[in-house]
């Protein structure tokens, strides 16, 4: 039996094994990083999505709690969650890290003698993997 449960374009699958709050915390962060909720616009309520998604309450808390943190969404009282853009300037942070990362892995390769060349098919590879699970 399908377990996966929608409302508008979020949507959790009980069955997957991975916790509901990150499934819907990563699915709001998409959202927001692809475009389809815009700055500005207004999220469902709290209780709202945990009726429509069938999950616990504080655990939707807990999520529009941690995105907030991070600059996705701002809470107004008595108004609602809207989209923020303050995830944009602490993205820029993350990405250097991420960049840090990549330069450090493909220096350690090249100190391995592995060319330039294989090091993408190697990551490549290595995506299709993690995907596959």
């Amino acid at each position: 039996m399908d377990k996966t449960r929608s409302f508008g374009q979020i949507s959790i699958d009980h069955d997957s094994g991975i916790p509901l709050w990150l499934q819907l915390r990563n699915r709001i962060i998409y959202l927001i990083e692809s475009g389809h909720f815009e700055v500005g616009d207004k999220l469902p309520t709290i209780r709202k999505l945990a009726v429509e998604l069938g999950i616990n309450f504080n655990t939707v808390s807990r999520v529009y709690r941690d995105v907030e943190r991070d600059g996705y969404i701002i809470s107004r009282q008595g108004a609602g969650t809207f989209v923020f853009d303050g995830w944009r300037e602490l993205n820029g942070a993350a990405l250097e890290e991420t960049e840090l990362l990549v330069d450090d892995f493909i220096r350690q390769c090249k100190e391995m003698g592995i060319p330039s060349k294989d090091i993408v098919g190697l990551v490549k590879k290595r995506l299709d993997v993690l995907n596959e699970k």
